[in-house]
């Protein structure tokens, strides 16, 4: 069995690993840009501009859900989400931090 050994990185790391696999599939990448045109969204209306089962995108809110970039509240059978822009501008920051200093060369 595969042990995880996530406790030997830092947790800035970490973060930028969990955010890089949200972001890994172009549906997330898609539902980030209709959130941020639309603000707020139901998941039906996501899954009306998506070319997937209504099953498959909620797998993909849930993953964006899971690292925190975006939010859902429950309005009676519904979910309606929109962008966690608090997470968001850390995630920029992670992603910008590590850019440069690999940019930099040390």
């Amino acid at each position: 069995m595969a042990v995880s050994k996530k406790y030997e990185f830092s947790s800035e790391e970490v973060l930028l690993a969990d955010l890089a696999k949200a972001l890994s599939h172009p549906a997330r990448i898609k539902i980030l840009k209709i959130l941020s045109s639309k603000n707020v969204c139901m998941c039906g209306d996501i899954v009306d501009e998506l070319p997937l089962a209504q099953s498959t995108v909620s797998q993909h809110l849930k993953e964006l859900k899971k690292v925190g970039l975006i939010e859902g509240e429950v309005e009676g059978p519904k979910i309606c989400y929109c962008i966690n822009y608090k997470q968001l501008e850390k995630a920029k920051a992670a992603f910008s931090a590590l850019f440069m200093k690999l940019g930099s060369g040390s």
